[in-house]
C-alpha cells in the first residue's frame, strides 16, 4: 500500500522498509503493519488532538513531569506552543510507559523507536502470524477466564510495582496471543505516587477486568483486588510476588460522599470509553436519518 505521509520519515530514516496494510484506526491512533528487514512490526500513528475521541483529561495529566517552567506555563495557558507541548507529552507518555513496563517484565508490546509522532513497536500476533485478537473477541470457559484474570491481576501488580497505573484497562485494551494476554494502549498511564486519582483509576481498571471475566466466572465480580494491592502499595510491602486473595476488610469510617461522587463520575466516563471501544470493533452502523425540522421552521 502507499506509505502514509506520517510514516515517510521512518522510511527515510531506514527504520521501516515497507508499509504492508492498515491494522486498525482507534480513538487515539491509526496502526499499520510494516516490514522492518525480515520482521513484521506495528507503526502507531497518533492522531492530532482535535481528531481524537479520547480527551486528555486533567486527571491523567496530573503528576506528569515537564522539561522546564516555560513548558509548564505554556501548557497551562493553552498557547500554540503549549498545545504542541501538551500533545508531545501525551504521546511521549506511552513511549516512556512501554519502555518502563517492558523492563519490569510486564506483558506489553516491545517498543523499538519513536519518531515524529509515530511509535514503532512489536506486532502481537496469533498462531498464524496475523494480528492477535482483542480479549473482547475471544470466547472462553470459566477455567480460562479465571486463568486469564489471575494473569492480568498479576500484570497490574507488576505495573504498580513499576510505579504506573494503566488508567484505561478493559477487554478492548488487551490482546490475546498464544502465550497469553498482552496489555496495549498506554498513553493515559499515570504515575501511581504522583497522581491523586491513581487509586480510582486502578480500581476502575481492576473492576473492568472483574466485570468482563465475571461473565464467565461470576465469583470474580465480587473480588477486591484493587483495594488489597493498593493497601500493600501504600504500606510499601507490595512486590511482584505478592500473594493476593481478592478479599479486603473495609475499615469502619464515615461515608466518603466525595469519593462516591468521584466513583459515579469515573463510571460515567468509563461507560463512554467502553461505548467508543465497542463502536470500533463492531461493523459500522447505518447513519441515522436526519430528523425533520420543527413545523415553525418549515
Amino acid at each position: 500500500m502507499k506509505t502514509p505521509k506520517r510514516i515517510e520519515p521512518l522510511v527515510e530514516a531506514g527504520l521501516v522498509d515497507e508499509v504492508l496494510r492498515s491494522l486498525m484506526s482507534g480513538k487515539e491512533a491509526a496502526v499499520y503493519v510494516v516490514r522492518c528487514g525480515d520482521q513484521l512490526r506495528c507503526a502507531k500513528v497518533y492522531k492530532e488532538a482535535n481528531k481524537r475521541s479520547f480527551r486528555q483529561a486533567s486527571e491523567y495529566q496530573e503528576g506528569r513531569k515537564v522539561r522546564n517552567s516555560r513548558q509548564a506555563r505554556a501548557m497551562l495557558k493553552g498557547s500554540k506552543f503549549g498545545r504542541k507541548e501538551t500533545e508531545d507529552a501525551w504521546q511521549n507518555a506511552e513511549v516512556a510507559a512501554l519502555f518502563r513496563l517492558a523492563a519490569a517484565g510486564v506483558r506489553v508490546p516491545k517498543p523499538y523507536d519513536f519518531l515524529d509522532g509515530v511509535l514503532l513497536m512489536e506486532l502481537v500476533a496469533d498462531e498464524d502470524g496475523d494480528a492477535a485478537p482483542r480479549l473482547t473477541d475471544v470466547k472462553m470457559d470459566a477455567d480460562q477466564a479465571r486463568e486469564y484474570h489471575a494473569f492480568l491481576i498479576n500484570q497490574v501488580v507488576l505495573m504498580l510495582c513499576a510505579g504506573l497505573v494503566h488508567g484505561d484497562l478493559s477487554e478492548f485494551n488487551v490482546l490475546l496471543c498464544p502465550d497469553g494476554p498482552v496489555i496495549i494502549d498506554l498513553p493515559q498511564a499515570v504515575d501511581a505516587a504522583g497522581n491523586n486519582h491513581a487509586f480510582n483509576m486502578l480500581e476502575r481498571d481492576v473492576g473492568n477486568m472483574a466485570l468482563y471475566f465475571g461473565r464467565f466466572a461470576p465469583e470474580l465480580r465480587t473480588s477486591k483486588y484493587a483495594k488489597e494491592m493498593w493497601a500493600l502499595y501504600e504500606a510499601g510491602t507490595l512486590h511482584p510476588g505478592s500473594l493476593l486473595t481478592g478479599e479486603f476488610d473495609e475499615p469502619e469510617e464515615e461515608a466518603d460522599v466525595d469519593g462516591v461522587i468521584r466513583e459515579i463520575e469515573a463510571a460515567r466516563l468509563d461507560d463512554e470509553r467502553r461505548q467508543i471501544g465497542r463502536a470500533e470493533v463492531e461493523a459500522p452502523s447505518k447513519k441515522s436519518e436526519e430528523p425533520p425540522p420543527p413545523p415553525w421552521m418549515q
